[in-house]
Formats: structure tokens, C-alpha cells, sequence
């Protein structure tokens, strides 16, 4: 399982439109889009999980496609950066 970021996605973009767009690729175990807390629109980004060989083929297809009036950026989530931790002094 592949977890895939989606960038520069409209406002009024919706889980079901962009279901829509990645299901041509393969099966889509889940979508998460970040919205806005006082509006409920899109803030532009999200995450989608697919199986490895159906992720790669939505990146290679999607990446750079015009989706609305930007192009998309589709990409592989990568993981944070661990910080020092612990406290400050």
C-alpha cells in the first residue's frame, strides 16, 4: 500500500471528484483531502492510498496533468524528518 500526496487540487474539489480521476488506475483504499475548518472547501492538497503498481501508474499519468486551472502534483508522500526531540533549555 502506497500512500500518494495530490497537490494544487482546486477549492471545490471533492473526495468523489477526485476518487474519480485516480479509480482509472486501479482500486483506491482510501482519500483524504484537507479542507478548510470554517469554509469545508478544499485547501488544495490531499492523500490518496492505492497498491504499489496502481500508485505508480497514477503518479507517471497525473503528474503535471491540468486538473481544473493547475497542473497537478502527484507524488509520493514522503516521510517527516525527525527532529532532535526532547526539551528545549
Amino acid at each position: 500500500m502506497k500512500k500518494i500526496f495530490v497537490g494544487s487540487l482546486p477549492a471545490d474539489a471533492t473526495e468523489e471528484s477526485v476518487t474519480t480521476l485516480f479509480s482509472e488506475f486501479g482500486t483506491i483504499r482510501s482519500i483524504r483531502l484537507v479542507s478548510d475548518v470554517f469554509s469545508g472547501k478544499c485547501k488544495g492538497f490531499g492523500f490518496v492510498e492505492m497498491e504499489g503498481h496502481e500508485a505508480r501508474a497514477a503518479i507517471a499519468a497525473l503528474d503535471g496533468k491540468m486538473y481544473g486551472e493547475k497542473n497537478l502534483k502527484v507524488r509520493y508522500e514522503e516521510a517527516k524528518a525527525k527532529g532532535r526531540g526532547g526539551r528545549r533549555r
